[in-house]
């Protein structure tokens, strides 16, 4: 299946968004609406973080494993991701690059399907546009987060939520 790309343009340098990216647990505060039941392992930022968390998307509930496996500050970060049953697996990329004039950055998503079980293959056009919807409302949501905490709504790095 061919990739999911969204992207959106935010006021803050790349380093502000790579650095709030970068902790796992606050991916929870923008991708609530489809992701939810957040569990973590792990460092709670960069290589090796993981978190479960179970999809309720197009009708159905999965559960999902999240592993960050590549983080280049500050611009990207890589995260391996399984469900289905093992039967499904995927990169999600976020990538942020500065503004050509310097005063924000552009954050992409792009989700890539490794291996995709033969419902979604058959239904690619409508898995591919479920997932370009939802990807497009967590980057509004991202948005969103990003300002809330830049602007000391958010600012602190929640407690880590692990036992």
């Amino acid at each position: 299946m061919r990739p999911v790309t969204v992207s959106t343009e935010v006021p803050y340098p790349p380093a502000q968004v790579y650095e709030f990216l970068d902790v796992l647990a606050h991916h929870e505060r923008f991708t609530d609406h489809y992701l939810t039941d957040w569990h973590y392992s792990g460092p709670s930022r960069g290589f090796g973080a993981r978190a479960t968390v179970t999809a309720v998307l197009g009708g159905t509930r999965t559960g999902v494993s999240i592993e960050v496996i590549n983080s280049e500050p500050p611009e990207r970060i890589v995260e391996h991701n399984v469900s289905a049953a093992g039967r499904r697996e995927a990169h999600g990329i976020y990538t942020i690059a500065p503004l050509p004039d310097g005063g924000g950055s552009r954050v992409s998503f792009t989700y890539t399907w490794l291996r995709a079980p033969l419902p979604d293959r058959l239904l690619a056009p409508v898995v591919r546009a479920t997932m370009r919807r939802a990807n497009h409302t967590v980057l509004r949501r991202l948005a969103a987060e990003l300002a809330r905490h830049q602007d000391g709504g958010g600012g602190a790095t929640p407690p880590d939520p692990r036992p």
